[in-house]
């Protein structure tokens, strides 16, 4: 087994942030640099099939994120032999990764109705293949992030044993179903479950919301770290504050003068596509709608802001709500405000993919 980089405070849990794609990207990655980056990094999924090359963008989110930290390529795909391909093409790059992830446990139809990703928990039979197939190919640290199944719990002990059986030096775990997406409780006995039956370090992921949910997620699970996915996009301060708490510090409190400087970070941030300005104002919204929920408890900035067509409109409702009758001193929410639902569409039974 390879052991993982130690964490920037060594002895600390580890933190990490989760592949989610159109946003664990270079720009994103340079941002959570500026506020305080994880241990661990995770790029978007490359997908693996038998015409794929190595995306330029998840190259330079690997050769130019500039905060020092590892970072592990992700891949998703079920094709042995190109699976493989991929593996020495990296290699032969000699990309500075710190290992290469497995996903299995993307929740988007679109993933898991071709087999790969989460759909791939239904056949633990194949699972058995990649494994043994990956772990022959790839010289370094391999590692994989899963779900707890499909849409139950029926093969969950049978592919820890797996995971066992082929020396993965990782896993990272969502405690829900696929099918469940992002809608039920976490289930967070999984994960303490996992981390008594494998050798390797496991990392508790879903609803990392907070340092105390982060505390309270540790101690119940008995994990090894936090893996921090729509929480860090809410609150990029979340993996400072979380080191912080761990030695101990006093912890950092934004206020929404901070989220307002947030913003604009994250205006420029995505501004590398040269988007026309309403195309890039409706991708800045699918960050805004995560900051927003600990804005105000009417969900008023929220409804505002999906409302924006230009950066004019968009700086006005931010002037509005985070700046002005005082409001740029008060203090962000450590938790998102409850009742308030960041993406209609996929916090309800439809479900989504991020």
């Amino acid at each position: 087994m390879h052991p993982l980089p130690e964490p920037l405070i060594p002895g600390q849990p580890w933190t990490a942030l989760a592949p989610m794609q159109d946003v664990t990207n270079l720009p994103f990655m340079q941002l959570l640099g500026k506020y305080g980056a994880p241990d661990l990094l995770f790029t978007e999924f490359f997908r693996v099939h038998c015409h794929s090359k190595l995306e330029q963008s998840i190259i330079d989110s690997i050769c130019q994120h500039g905060t020092g930290r590892p970072v592990f390529i992700q891949l998703i795909g079920e094709s042995l032999p190109d699976l493989e391909r991929t593996v020495l093409e990296i290699e032969t790059m000699q990309l500075p990764v710190a290992g290469i992830d497995l996903n299995m446990g993307c929740p988007a139809p679109k993933v898991y109705k071709k087999k790969v990703g989460g759909g791939l928990l239904r056949d633990p039979a194949k699972i058995d293949q990649i494994l043994g197939c990956l772990r022959a190919a790839i010289k370094g640290r391999f590692t994989v992030k899963m779900r707890i199944g499909f849409d139950g719990d029926e093969h969950f002990d049978t592919i820890l044993d797996l995971v066992e059986k082929h020396d993965v030096d990782l896993l990272s775990l969502h405690a829900r179903t696929v099918k469940e997406a992002y809608r039920s409780e976490v289930h967070y006995e999984y994960i303490k479950r996992a981390a008594e039956r494998l050798t390797c370090p496991v990392l508790a992921n879903g609803n990392v919301t907070s340092v105390a949910k982060g505390q309270w997620v540790l101690d119940e699970t008995k994990s090894a770290g936090l893996m921090v996915g729509r929480s860090c996009i809410r609150n990029p301060w979340i993996f400072r504050q979380l080191r912080e708490h761990f030695a101990q510090q006093p912890i950092f409190r934004p206020t929404l003068a901070n989220v307002r400087d947030y913003v604009e970070d994250l205006f420029i941030a995505t501004s590398h596509r040269q988007r026309h300005e309403l195309s890039h104002i409706n991708h800045i919204k699918k960050f805004l709608n995560f900051v927003g929920l600990g804005v105000d408890m009417d969900g008023q900035f929220l409804h505002d802001m999906r409302r924006t067509r230009s950066k004019d409109d968009l700086d006005a409702v931010c002037q509005q709500h985070l700046i002005d009758d005082g409001r740029a001193d008060r203090l962000f929410p450590e938790e998102p405000i409850k009742g308030l639902i960041a993406r209609p569409n996929c916090e309800t039974p439809q479900g989504c993919g991020l």
